[in-house]
């Protein structure tokens, strides 16, 4: 029953420019970031709110994920080298990102554009989760394509040989089962927030996704090969060890809010109201626009007049 078995051996540049190499992974990372934008800014605008927090909310949620993910690498995995080598934490060629790590650094993230829009952060963290989940089944795509954070051996017809890794025999290929999970995910806290009301209910869908995200992160890392030797000896490897504290604060989230009414946002940031003249000029420049699309059409008919 190998008929399925995969022999991959993709090669991770895309392509070179000037002498620098264009992974995959990183142009994934680049488009998890636009497509959470996209959502995000869709969310934003459904509920009426001032457009210019998608930008900022881009920009605060990127710089923390990656400032997270590449420490969380660092100290949760090899704190021992990286200690010892403190200038090789900036190195993130060489590798090394973690997603336990970006989940703590865009919390703060969160707290931090919370601030700065004078807004609750619960708001963003029950919309986060959306995201988060699409962006997260990319950069597993990414991981795949790099052919890195694999499962263990499998006897399944559907094993990948990682040969770019080394591997001879078939391993599970978890990053899939990673991104076919968050895509449920994501499809789930869609349908939560535009088809029933509990986004109105302050906390259910961050409660949700962490319980649903890090269950599910629990059981895929059981079956991953550790990412560095001293987990082996572990009763749990360290990414199911940081999982379990997400999944209880998760549950903890979800009762606390189901036990609480609905209670709507009220003083959120608005479209900023333009001023008369830029009004007048906007005014303006959609009149000229039409003029000039009408005289284009006149333009056009005439010229099918004479054919």
């Amino acid at each position: 029953m190998n008929f399925l078995v995969v022999t991959w051996n993709v090669d991770p540049v895309f392509f070179s420019l000037f002498g620098i190499d264009i992974a995959y992974y990183g142009l994934l990372w680049v488009a998890a970031f636009v497509v959470g934008a996209y959502v995000f800014g869709k969310m934003v605008q459904s509920e009426g709110l001032n457009p210019d927090m998608t930008d900022s909310a881009f920009m605060y949620m990127l710089i923390a994920t990656i400032i997270g993910a590449r420490l969380g690498h660092c100290f949760f995995y090899e704190p021992a080298y990286y200690l010892a080598n403190p200038w090789q934490i900036l190195n993130l060629r060489a590798g090394g990102l973690a997603s336990h790590g970006a989940a703590v650094g865009m919390a703060l993230g969160i707290f931090l554009y919370a601030r700065h829009w004078k807004i609750p952060a619960l708001w963003l963290f029950d919309r986060v989760g959306i995201v988060v989940a699409v962006g997260g089944a990319l950069i597993r795509m990414g991981n795949l394509l790099n052919s890195e954070i694999y499962g263990t051996a499998t006897d399944m017809p559907w094993g990948f040989i990682f040969v770019r890794a080394g591997e001879t025999m078939p391993m599970h290929p978890t990053q899939i089962y990673e991104a076919l999970a968050y895509m449920v995910i994501f499809f789930i806290l869609m349908h939560l927030y535009w088809r029933t009301n509990l986004a109105s209910r302050r906390g259910v869908m961050f409660g949700v996704f962490l319980i649903l995200l890090f269950g599910m992160r629990l059981w895929i890392e059981s079956i991953k090969q550790v990412q560095e030797p001293w987990e082996a000896a572990l009763p749990l490897n360290m990414g199911q060890m940081l999982s379990i504290p997400f999944i209880v604060v998760g549950f903890g989230i979800l009762i606390w809010a189901l036990m609480r009414p609905a209670k709507p946002y009220i003083n959120m940031p608005r479209p900023k109201k333009r001023s008369p003249k830029a009004e007048k000029e906007l005014k303006a420049a959609m009149a000229a626009k039409a003029a000039k699309s009408s005289k284009a059409e006149k333009k056009s008919s005439k010229a099918e007049k004479k054919k």
